[in-house]
């Protein structure tokens, strides 16, 4: 999904010295970002960009350069909510890869957590529902940092397990969805039968 989105270039300015210490990174802003998407509430950009600076303000080269990059931002956030909207199951999320070739799932899971903080209450069904709830503990283990001590599983053994697994993440977030999507439908408002068509 991610590839006429200048990816790099927005990796390069988030780990220079231009964004603030706290800044995210690619990979945790990734996860940020599709939590925002596939949760249960609309949350609009003046709410979530400054989350992605460490609440910091950033510094840029020019008005263009700020432009560009936020632009960057927003193409990736398009590209996630487009996929979804359309073709959920090729999800991909941008995870790092180490010279040797092991995949790093932490940061993506933490920048998930994140969105979920936002909108912490509305996330409850989720997390009180006997199944849906293990859709998430994956998650709650690889990107844990303490705020969600209560929903996880203690045992770090876990956290090595899926780790090692990158498959864990799509098929968490693939299932995420489906289920805030479901939970949305049945919510709706059924339409009324007119009485007066009955015979």
């Amino acid at each position: 999904m991610a590839d006429h989105i200048d990816l790099e270039q927005l990796a390069k300015y988030l780990d220079s010295d231009l964004s603030p210490d706290d800044c995210m990174g690619l990979s945790d802003l990734d996860g940020f970002l599709t939590g925002i998407i596939i949760g249960p509430n609309l949350i609009m950009p003046s709410e979530w960009l400054p989350m992605i600076w460490g609440d910091e303000e950033p510094e840029f080269e020019s008005t263009a350069h700020a432009e560009t990059i936020v632009g960057l931002i927003m193409g990736r956030y398009n590209e996630i909510a487009t996929g979804f909207m359309f073709d959920p199951e090729k999800f991909e999320p941008i995870l790092w890869k180490m010279p040797a070739g092991e995949v790093i799932v932490m940061d993506w899971a933490a920048g998930f957590l994140d969105a979920v903080e936002l909108r912490r209450e509305s996330w409850e069904s989720l997390f009180s529902h006997r199944k849906a709830k293990l859709l998430i503990e994956p998650l709650l283990i690889l990107g844990d940092d303490g705020e969600f001590d209560a929903e996880r599983d203690p045992g770090d053994r876990w956290k090595e397990f899926y780790a090692s697994r990158p498959d864990v993440i799509p098929n968490c977030v693939i299932g995420i969805y489906n289920f805030w999507k479901d939970y949305m439908e049945r919510r709706k408002p059924q339409p009324r039968r007119d009485r007066r068509l009955r015979r």
